[in-house]
């Protein structure tokens, strides 16, 4: 589903993002991808989203080849991964249902389709009853919740999670952490890029560890012991 094979990004003028990548991510694994600032998990997330391009070798996301994927063919490609980011990048003047609503409005999605998709995925993340409440009514950890849900409107095959829990307490983290195992159940690949040694090592799961742009481990039920 996710493949990286001899994967190196540089930025000039020789500022490495990462190097040498050979990495392979199956469908339906939850994999933790940890390492400290600067390691690279930043660019890795951002050739699986065909944000950036390799400089050299090869990375395929659900088919798509990143290298070569046509500009047109993005937006097709971002659909089937949700992305969640550590900043909520919620719409402030609307309703956490509208917010979630929008993601499927500007690709064109009418109103009956969008208020059968928009209560589920509410209900997946426990929001059905703040869908009218807007970002500012709400705590941290349901505005994340939010997030969430606009992530899983399309139904992606891969949710990537970039430091989800950075801006959340303890409670919080534990509670969104809970809802991405769960979202992982239904068959959906997760992968969790965060610095967060405890919630790593809570779940159990796959650990893939960079260092200075490159793998340093890959552990099934490891842990982020840098």
């Amino acid at each position: 589903m996710i493949y990286f094979k001899n994967v190196s990004k540089i930025y000039e003028p020789q500022s490495v993002g990462v190097r040498d990548i050979h990495l392979q991510i199956e469908h339906g694994e939850f994999v933790s991808i940890v390492g400290q600032s600067g390691s690279g998990k930043t660019t890795l997330v951002k050739l699986m989203i065909a944000e950036e391009r390799p400089s050299k070798g090869s990375v395929k996301v659900s088919g798509w080849d990143i290298a070569s994927i046509p500009k047109k063919s993005v937006s097709v490609l971002r659909r089937q991964i949700g992305v969640i980011f550590q900043d909520f990048k919620l719409l402030h003047n609307k309703t956490l249902f509208e917010n979630v609503a929008f993601a499927l409005e500007v690709c064109g999605i009418g109103n009956e389709r969008i208020n059968e998709i928009v209560p589920q995925v509410l209900q997946i993340v426990g929001l059905e009853g703040k869908r009218d409440r807007y970002p500012h009514q709400v705590s941290g950890g349901e505005q994340q919740r939010a997030v969430i849900a606009r992530s899983l409107v399309h139904r992606p095959k891969i949710l990537v999670a970039d430091e989800p829990t950075g801006n959340l307490d303890a409670i919080n983290t534990h509670e969104i952490i809970e809802i991405l195992k769960k979202i992982n159940e239904f068959g959906t690949t997760v992968v969790l890029v965060t610095h967060n040694k405890e919630v790593v090592n809570s779940l159990r799961r796959r650990v893939v560890t960079l260092e200075h742009g490159t793998v340093v481990s890959d552990q099934e039920g490891g842990k982020y012991v840098l």
